[in-house]
């Protein structure tokens, strides 16, 4: 799909950021996805995994999973290898609205963080086989996993950034129904409370959850919630905040974190400079701004800022916008602009 273009436009913004800030990047690329099965007869060939484990950051583009055939026939889901398999257990998504750009539910700023190792993806949430099968040809089963351990850690991220924004977390579930599984996950968020007394926690059921943040979005500032309930609240919080085109995130573990767009991969746009890049640049940002957190890079956090506020000031102005926001500009004349700005 679009993954090939919208990775192009963000490693210019990269290296226009890196001249500016001295961030002395250096980029190593590697295909995946369809590209690589027809080649190398998989999504993910050897040794892919073990460079992006041994780099100081990832980005990966977006890849067109449902059109991949099965994991048996080279078919790997790469999100769900890259989130397992390096640990990268907290999906970072942030949803607020920019200025001079239309929203659909009014100003605000909230993150969801999403547990992105277990839940209902039959990929990941077994140590051999999947979890999803077909006892008889007319029966479909798929099994849940919430683990103690993963829930503890990601509740305990978000704690940790709700201490640097507005003090409050909303942790979402269905416990009247999933007694167990999303019983266990409140336990488990609810002792990582303990530890943080000046944070405001509030409980909200998942489906009443959705009319909330169309609702009234301001009201959250970060909402710790399961992979598949954060996986749907997300892309909603995002398209309220003003597209889902906008939406950046990160997958970050305890040593390593790889920038992801929130959104697919438009195979009906592919190849036609229409794509809007602004996720997957934005993920970079943020990126940027895990590394200067983790190592105390004060001019990655500068960057990071750079490139968010270019973001904010292209798409403030419909004649710097791409055309899924009623502007005129292709994805690499986006880009350049972005890069214009930065330096």
């Amino acid at each position: 799909g679009i993954g090939e273009e919208i990775t192009g436009a963000t490693l210019e913004v990269l290296r226009a950021a890196d001249q500016r800030f001295g961030l002395d990047l250096q980029f190593e690329e590697a295909q995946i996805g369809l590209k690589a099965l027809a080649k190398h007869g998989t999504t993910m060939p050897e040794g892919v995994l073990e460079r992006a484990r041994a780099s100081d950051g990832i980005i990966l583009g977006p890849i067109s999973h449902l059109d991949y055939p099965p994991p048996e026939e080279g078919g790997v889901n790469i999100s769900g290898v890259v989130r397992t398999k390096l640990d990268l257990y907290a999906n970072v998504r942030p949803a607020r609205t920019r200025p001079g750009l239309p929203a659909k539910g009014g100003d605000f700023d909230l993150v969801i963080m999403r547990e992105a190792t277990e839940g209902f993806y039959p990929d990941r949430n077994m140590f051999a086989g999947r979890a999803e099968f077909m006892p008889d040809p007319d029966t479909a089963l798929s099994i849940r996993k919430i683990s103690r351990k993963a829930s503890e850690r990601i509740a305990r991220r978000s704690y940790e950034l709700a201490m640097q924004r507005r003090k409050k977390v909303t942790l979402i579930h269905k416990a009247n129904t999933f007694r167990m599984s999303d019983g266990l996950f409140l336990e488990a968020c609810r002792a990582v409370a303990q530890d943080f007394p000046e944070v405001e926690t509030e409980e909200v059921i998942v489906d009443a959850m959705a009319a909330l943040l169309v609702r009234h979005p301001q009201h959250y500032d970060v909402i710790c919630a399961t992979n598949f309930h954060a996986d749907i609240l997300s892309d909603l919080a995002s398209e309220l905040s003003g597209s889902l085109g906008l939406a950046g995130s990160v997958n970050a573990g305890d040593d390593l974190c790889c920038a992801q767009a929130q959104h697919g991969s438009a195979p009906d746009i592919a190849g036609q400079d229409k794509a809007n890049p602004s996720s997957l640049i934005l993920s970079a940002a943020m990126l940027l701004d895990w590394i200067a957190a983790k190592r105390g890079l004060e001019n990655f956090a500068e960057a990071a800022g750079a490139i968010d506020k270019a973001v904010d000031t292209a798409l403030a102005r419909p004649e710097t916008r791409t055309p899924d926001l009623g502007g005129a500009l292709g994805t690499r004349a986006f880009a350049g602009h972005l890069v214009a700005a930065l330096a």
